[in-house]
């Protein structure tokens, strides 16, 4: 966005809220949430201050009194930014600017700023363009270089200020219809492709999750494929597609998604609805769960509320729950164990409890797969090769030039082998 450019991203002052002081545990790990949000977005340091709020003020969020008291705390300490952990409105947001008397950003603004860092394809950087124009447009007032050019002191030039938000309000509109355009044309060439994957017949699995859950790391582990992977919030918003087969030698595609956080903005949602669609297009849906993080029921409860937004959270199933080497929380595992069925418990990083995910892949898998008995003649031997790369043979004996072959094989296969099976 253009104000990050303005922002010092040397110190900030985190603000988190509790209604009820058995809520404040829940704060303080809302506020290290944020304090990861805005390390990923380049502040190194940062202090949290849960605060407690009864009744929200229309004005300012917070009451009055609350807000002095951390704007001398702010000023004391010299933060740089206030960063608030709730939704504001651009009203509030204002009116906080002015009496912090330095930038004050909410937790969407952040993520934003994280996503605009850490896309890479054109796609992604067309979204995040797209949700950062949208989100910035009800809060133009508040750009620093605006704020500065209204704080002459005369009316006049706070009436250039004004004609300056007008003609910046045009140019933003004109650039949200232009990004959208683009945006439709990449989404037609994305739609395409998925046109192609759909007609393969190949059974897909969509990776889905919280961030830095270990989606990622459960994608290289499985494929040695060169993805790129960091402990750190949105290591990647790009997906990822490839080709494995199973130890049943059933062939299938593996689709790294987007990581899901708590309060994603709405406007993010919308923007990244195409590729976090790539979770209804697919057959079976693997939601891996950071057994280690102290939130793991809620981060899993924040991906099954977007997974509704986007009508996916009917489809089949199997939850992951991972880092199950670094989980010392049992009653958390406990929990996770009896809110989620048809889970099994793996660490991604230590390639330990694949054994149970395979099972657990093929069990789901019956459902795309035929078991035939086939008489094959020598001519057509290139369809047993098939066989072998694509389904699993049971049986084989050869009767003179012909092979009789009892094999489980996806449906596309098995309904392009019907002619050779043997009817009862």
């Amino acid at each position: 966005m253009k104000e990050e450019k303005e922002i010092k991203k040397e110190k900030a002052l985190l603000v988190g809220f509790y209604s009820h002081g058995s809520d404040k545990p829940v704060c303080n790990e809302h506020l290290e949430e944020l304090k990861l949000l805005v390390q990923t977005f380049g502040i190194s340091s940062s202090e949290k201050v849960p605060t407690p709020l009864r009744k929200i003020d229309a004005a300012t969020y917070m009451g009055s009194g609350k807000v002095k008291e951390l704007v001398d705390y702010a000023h004391c300490n010299e933060f740089d930014l206030v960063v608030i952990d709730n939704e504001i409105s651009p009203a509030q947001q204002r009116n906080l600017e002015k009496a912090f008397k330095c930038p004050v950003m909410e937790r969407s603004e952040i993520i934003l700023g994280v996503f605009a860092q850490r896309a890479q394809t054109k796609e992604a950087k067309l979204q995040i363009q797209l949700a950062q124009a949208k989100y910035q447009f009800p809060r133009l007032k508040r750009l620093w270089t605006h704020l500065s050019r209204q704080r002459g002191g005369s009316s006049q030039s706070k009436g250039e200020g004004e004609k300056q938000i007008e003609i910046d309000k045009r140019l933003l509109d004109k650039e949200i219809k232009k990004l959208e355009k683009q945006l439709q044309s990449v989404r037609k060439h994305r739609m395409t492709q998925r046109s192609k994957r759909l007609k393969t017949s190949v059974p897909t699995f969509a990776i889905i999750g919280y961030t830095n859950a270990g989606k990622s790391t459960l994608l290289r582990s499985l494929t040695d494929a060169d993805v790129f992977v960091e402990d750190t919030l949105f290591a990647t918003l790009d997906t990822a597609t490839k080709q494995y087969t199973l130890p049943n030698n059933q062939k299938i595609l593996l689709i790294d998604t987007v990581g899901f956080i708590r309060k994603l903005p709405h406007t993010l949602i919308a923007a990244f609805k195409s590729t976090l669609e790539e979770s209804l297009y697919t057959d079976i849906l693997m939601h891996v769960i950071d057994a280690s993080n102290p939130m793991a029921v809620e981060q899993a409860e924040t991906t099954m509320e977007v997974l509704k937004e986007l009508h996916a959270d009917k489809k089949p199933m199997i939850t992951i729950i991972n880092k199950i080497d670094k989980c010392t929380q049992r009653a958390s595992l406990s929990r996770l164990r009896t809110m989620v069925s048809h889970s099994v418990q793996v660490s991604a990083l230590k390639k330990e409890g694949f054994e149970d995910l395979f099972k657990m892949m093929t069990k789901f898998l019956e459902g795309t797969t035929k078991t035939l008995q086939l008489k094959i003649p020598q001519k057509d031997f290139k369809y047993y090769s098939e066989i072998l790369k694509r389904g699993k043979v049971l049986e084989h004996e050869y009767e003179g030039n012909d092979i009789v072959v009892t094999a489980t094989c996806p449906l596309e296969l098995a309904a392009r082998l019907d002619r050779f099976q043997i009817k009862s």
